[in-house]
């Protein structure tokens, strides 16, 4: 009988749709200069930070990485003289706008880092968005671990707390 041949084809297809637009929200979303901040042995948290220009309006609303217990959109700013850090449920991506995940700015926060992350390694992270619709999608990266931002150097890196 064609019919259960025909019925699994067809669900074969819809569910190789469904990620490949998945796929597309995603690839939608452009990564440029990511990075993840080294540790040093007992340190139990850290950041991450790159620049995210998405094409279409879409929103941050999560992270994940096995490297860390915890890992979180977060922002630090100015309240007065004193240096605020929380945590965001989520971050706009105005479409065609670059948004910078920057030290003393919007960032990753990485916590309850299970190993140190060692200069010159790489950890995975999972970014998750959401579009205009509601539509979820992931995006991995594989970011690198170094002391200062690609391309700068010790004495250029800006050191903020």
């Amino acid at each position: 009988m064609k019919f259960p041949t025909l019925l699994k084809t067809a669900v074969a297809l819809a569910m190789a749709s469904a990620c490949m637009a998945a796929l597309a929200q995603a690839a939608a979303v452009k990564v440029e200069g990511a990075w993840a901040r080294a540790t040093v042995q007992g340190q139990r948290g850290t950041g991450a930070f790159m620049s995210l220009t998405s094409k279409d309006a879409t929103q941050l609303v999560g992270v994940t990485t096995p490297v860390a217990g915890v890992a979180e959109v977060h922002e630090m700013k100015m309240v007065g003289d004193v240096m605020k850090m929380r945590a965001l449920p989520l971050l706009d991506l105005p479409a065609g706008k670059k948004v910078e995940l920057k030290p003393g700015g919007y960032h990753l926060m990485l916590m309850d880092l299970k190993a140190p992350l060692a200069k010159d390694s790489t950890i995975p992270v999972t970014l998750l968005f959401k579009d205009a619709k509601g539509v979820e999608s992931r995006l991995e990266l594989k970011l690198p671990v170094a002391t200062v931002a690609p391309g700068a150097t010790a004495a250029t890196a800006e050191h903020k707390h």
